[in-house]
């Protein structure tokens, strides 16, 4: 009686912890936060200084003795205490006072996560101060927050592309039938661009400069009108900062090659899946999710390629947590779906 009475009063939450942002969701409230998954400290004395979109603003902005780090690479733990920390930070920063009883945590990972991997994250997230920790794949929460019918006999297929990975999944009564992570997503898509400017334009430019030119003239397919845009580099041979244009052409140029692998990874996603799975999917589409998604034409790109109808999640940048909190409030609905 005391453990149910407790439980009522635990404030239980859902996380996709992500490699370029960390979201939260509160059960019973919804998304409570979505930060960078960044963390600044102090080289001399290894202090946390600031954690998220404070941290995310001091990149290549401070000097030599503070160091901005992103503590997950391609979906999972690169660095356990900077991971232990933001997380910690974040918890509390949503919950903003002592507990009396731990809440618990769905966290959603990428698939094929390894048990190491699977034990960093929830040695981290009990560090923080989280309870019982469930795991969740992240297609299969995506696939949950975009409302397909995982608990039917279908097959539904998802792709969501992240900041470190691309996982695609094809899912049928509570289960995936199907799945392949490959390391290729807004990250790669990214250092992509900035590989392209330094050989085309020899100039240099940051990570994050080349995220703003990708959500700005980025795309998968010709426009109707050809863009350009004026962004500000480092000359090579000088070192002096000048602005000069690149044009949209330029940018889908460099984006080639990792939008051709998620698609090459879709199709070996038919290749492997069952006839009967592979009949649904045709008839129902392939649904995309997270960041990447946001990709002007990828979504006809992807169309074209596979002849199939393809849709994009309403909110792809909130679909894993959404899915991740809706299982949150219905623990005992979605039981089978924990991988741990």
């Amino acid at each position: 009686m005391l453990r149910k009475l407790l439980s009522f009063f635990a404030r239980d939450l859902a996380m996709d912890l992500g490699t370029a942002n960390t979201l939260i969701y509160l059960r019973g409230q919804g998304i409570v936060l979505n930060e960078p998954s960044v963390v600044a400290i102090r080289r001399s004395d290894y202090q946390v200084v600031a954690v998220g979109h404070a941290a995310k603003e001091m990149i290549g902005k401070h000097g030599e003795d503070i160091v901005t780090i992103r503590p997950l690479k391609d979906g999972v733990i690169a660095d356990f205490e900077i991971t232990s920390v933001m997380i910690k930070y974040f918890i509390s920063s949503v919950l903003r006072r002592k507990q009396l009883v731990k809440p618990k945590l769905v966290v959603a990972v990428p698939t094929g996560i390894t048990a190491v991997e699977k034990r960093a994250v929830i040695e981290a997230a009990e560090q923080a101060g989280a309870g019982k920790v469930m795991l969740l794949e992240e297609p299969m929460a995506a696939a949950i927050g975009a409302g397909l019918p995982i608990d039917q006999p279908e097959g539904s297929m998802v792709v969501d592309i992240g900041g470190g990975t691309t996982e695609v999944a094809v899912i049928s009564m509570f289960a995936v039938a199907y799945s392949e992570s490959v390391r290729v997503a807004g990250d790669e898509a990214n250092e992509a661009i900035v590989r392209y400017v330094q050989k085309k334009h020899q100039m240099i430019i940051s990570e994050l400069v080349a995220e703003k030119i990708k959500m700005k003239i980025g795309s998968a397919i010709p426009f109707s009108k050809p863009l350009k845009l004026k962004v500000t580099g480092k000359e090579i041979l000088t070192g002096i900062p000048k602005n000069f244009y690149v044009t949209d052409q330029e940018i889908r140029e460099a984006l080639q090659e990792p939008t051709q692998v998620i698609i090459e990874s879709i199709k070996r996603a038919f290749e492997k899946t069952p006839p009967e799975l592979a009949a649904d999917i045709h008839s129902r589409g392939i649904w995309l999710a997270g960041g990447g998604a946001l990709l002007k034409g990828l979504d006809k790109l992807i169309k074209k390629e596979t002849g199939l109808p393809v849709h994009v999640d309403e909110d792809p940048l909130t679909a894993i947590v959404r899915g991740a909190g809706t299982v949150i409030e219905n623990t005992g609905y979605y039981k089978s779906v924990f991988i741990n």
